[in-house]
């Protein structure tokens, strides 16, 4: 008898939405006496094979923390390298994504962004809108408190204009009025190299996300390591509150 086909590669069924912290490029290049650069292009190698595993493994969504808004503190020349690699990536991975069913989006300030990297993003987003195997999310320039705030502010507009009673504005109002309106709210979270917390990242989105913390460093990340991740996650209790 021939075995059972399965749709997706062995291994756990994975949990609709994941999202990821990459954190650990710049440790990854000083420990091999490398400019930070290095290890921002191996990190850019661990997105592509993340993207490929978590595709081949039913992920719906993939949200992938790229660039926050306070990244943009750090050293002109590292800001200026990262927005190199962000321009190649859009030039040269959105045929691949697109050719593989994924769906690209971007999420966060754009007005802080180059104008040509704007172009890029709006281009490689309507060419893969239709796309259904995966919606890959980059957040770039992208701060969770800020996603609230610019929430609340488009509800005192409607406010103010007698288009929304104040006592109407509840969770699913505000949700509607994020970044992320159409997505459903991450189920796991993880971050890479160690450290334990979620940097301003999809704050009001994760409110019931399991988190998973891993000592890799992102240019190290790759398939294994996603699914353990997606092993923890399954071997955990989701309550939401209730109690146990």
């Amino acid at each position: 008898m021939e075995p059972a086909a399965t749709s997706h590669a062995e291994g756990p069924v994975p949990p609709v939405h994941i999202a990821i912290i990459m954190d650990g490029n710049g440790r990854w290049a000083k420990a091999r006496g490398l400019p930070r650069t290095a290890g921002h292009k191996r990190g850019a190698e661990a997105v592509r094979r993340t993207v490929e595993a978590a595709r081949e493994m039913g992920v719906s969504y993939l949200t992938l923390y790229a660039f926050s808004s306070e990244n943009w503190k750090r050293p002109a020349g590292e800001v200026t390298d990262l927005m190199g690699l962000l321009r190649l990536y859009l030039r040269n991975e959105v045929k691949v994504l697109h050719k593989n069913g994924i769906r690209l989006r971007v999420i966060g300030d754009r007005s802080r962004l180059g104008p040509d990297i704007v172009t890029l993003i709006e281009e490689s987003e309507a060419k893969t809108a239709v796309n259904g195997a995966l919606t890959l999310t980059l957040a770039l320039s992208y701060g969770g408190r800020q996603e609230i705030v610019e929430a609340a502010r488009r509800l005192a507009v409607e406010v103010a204009a007698g288009r929304l009673a104040p006592d109407a504005i509840d969770e699913a109002a505000i949700s509607r009025n994020l970044f992320t309106a159409d997505m459903p709210d991450p189920d796991l979270v993880i971050r890479t190299s160690g450290e334990k917390r979620i940097s301003n990242f999809l704050l009001w989105q994760s409110a019931y996300a399991e988190f998973v913390f891993l000592d890799v460093l992102w240019p190290d990340f790759g398939r294994d390591e996603l699914e353990a991740a997606i092993g923890d996650f399954h071997r955990r209790e989701r309550r939401y509150g209730a109690s146990g």
